[in-house]
């Protein structure tokens, strides 16, 4: 049965982390705590980015599009999370619903792409310095970024249509804190076997092709730096794409714990490693960044450094 009217009027029930009356105040001000270092960190990346001429540069140019990626992913589901947690309401409009799913997958799946095109400036880097600068120009390094929003763009708008032609029946509760593909198909009352289709081959190229580019981006690079002479040479080289690879690790890691490996079949257990998968790496991402990459570091106490001159001046 195609959707009709009556789908755009109801709401669906977000089932949310927990049930009991005495976590919801603990729940509230993790969340709360996990989202402003979330977009503090990614935002204080993107100014230190912006402010410092001397990483001007394409491997910051993708730090910086990644950054903001991360801001908007976590603004499109932890604030409705917030709301519902403070308000005690668990209901989101079947339009609010379809919005946040295009979102969370357009910046989700941006991630992906934009973890692969920086693994692609790396290999650049470090196997063809020479011609860096003129592979890696600045309109090149913008249409790479274009490129990037529009599949994600189009990726999303797939799979939002395809939720848009589904019924929704009797039972409307969403066993997870915001609208995602798998719980909203669960709670469905239509044939999702079209879903089903373009989610396991669109949604398993999103993943997988990315992932490939990076793993024989990573090859011949490890290939390259094995054959430098000196071992403070390969230790220079392995240093620029250290921040990348953990976050790479770490990204996957948790992507494929939550959707490829959850611990158990229970609704719970599903909920808590979706969770960790949404909100884990984008809270340490900064971290990972700001510590371990010298550059990136000075710019960030430089930055910091000028705010508190200025706001001395005032």
């Amino acid at each position: 049965m195609a959707g009709g009217n009556q789908t755009y009027s109801f709401e669906f029930t977000l089932w949310g982390l927990s049930e009991r009356p005495e976590q919801q105040r603990i729940l509230f001000l993790l969340f709360l705590w996990m989202y402003v270092i979330t977009v503090a960190g990614n935002l204080l990346i993107v100014l230190a980015i912006g402010a410092d001429t001397r990483l001007h540069t394409p491997m910051y140019f993708f730090l910086a599009s990644l950054s903001c990626a991360d801001i908007l992913f976590t603004s499109t589901t932890v604030p409705k999370a917030l709301v519902n947690i403070h308000t005690k309401r668990r209901s989101i409009s079947y339009a609010g619903c379809l919005t946040q799913l295009y979102f969370f997958l357009t910046f989700g799946d941006m991630d992906i792409f934009l973890l692969a095109t920086m693994a692609y400036d790396r290999f650049v880097a470090i196997c063809h310095p020479l011609h860096y600068a003129v592979i890696m120009s600045f309109q090149r390094c913008m249409f790479m970024v274009t490129a990037c929003w529009t599949l994600t763009n189009f990726v999303a708008m797939t799979h939002t249509f395809l939720i848009f032609r589904l019924s929704f029946c009797s039972k409307k509760t969403i066993p997870d804190f915001f609208c995602d593909l798998g719980p909203l198909m669960k709670v469905s009352c239509s044939d999702t076997h079209v879903n089903e289709l373009v989610l396991l081959f669109l949604g398993g190229a999103v993943i997988l092709i990315p992932f490939l580019l990076i793993l024989v981006s990573y090859i011949r690079i490890v290939s390259a730096i094995l054959r430098v002479p000196s071992a403070r040479g390969r230790l220079k080289a392995f240093s620029t794409c250290g921040s990348h690879l953990s976050v790479v690790a770490l990204f996957f890691g948790t992507v494929i714990r939550a959707y490829l490996c959850p611990s158990s079949s229970s609704s719970n257990s599903v909920v808590e490693d979706t969770a960790a998968a949404v909100m884990a790496s984008y809270l340490i991402n900064p971290f990972i960044y700001s510590l371990r990459n010298k550059d990136m570091k000075g710019a960030l106490v430089r930055l910091l450094r000028g705010k508190v001159s200025f706001l001395r001046g005032q």
